[in-house]
């Protein structure tokens, strides 16, 4: 079992959607999140003064997958998020984590079978 942690774009989020559907992976939570990489955020005009955004928002998502999902998670979230033919900086990253155990609270399934 692996935990995949996706930081994308928010107005990407209904393509990689619609990609994780398509190989049939149908659980995620989503959040909003902030941070800053190599886009440094940005300036904007408020009221007549320059302000500087130093925090870009994004969206994470958290996918739990069985073994034989993960591959095809993966090149999902790369197809539905990645801005054009060949990417921009501030597509964002993905993270893939071992995830030691699984546990449905509504009826105690543990491992492969709570996912």
């Amino acid at each position: 079992m692996k935990l995949i942690i996706a930081i994308i774009q928010p107005n990407r989020i209904e393509a990689v959607k619609e990609a994780l559907t398509e190989v049939e992976v149908f659980r995620l939570t989503v959040m909003d999140v902030q941070g800053f990489g190599r886009q440094k955020g940005h300036t904007e005009v408020y009221r007549g003064h320059e302000i500087s955004i130093n925090l870009v928002r994004k969206v994470q998502l958290q996918i739990a997958v069985n073994e034989e999902f993960v591959e095809p998670t993966i090149d999902a979230i790369l197809k539905g998020g990645r801005t054009g033919e060949a990417g921009q900086i501030g597509d964002g990253k993905i993270f893939v984590l071992p995830m030691d155990d699984c546990i449905r609270i509504r009826t105690g399934e543990r491992g492969v079978e709570a996912i």
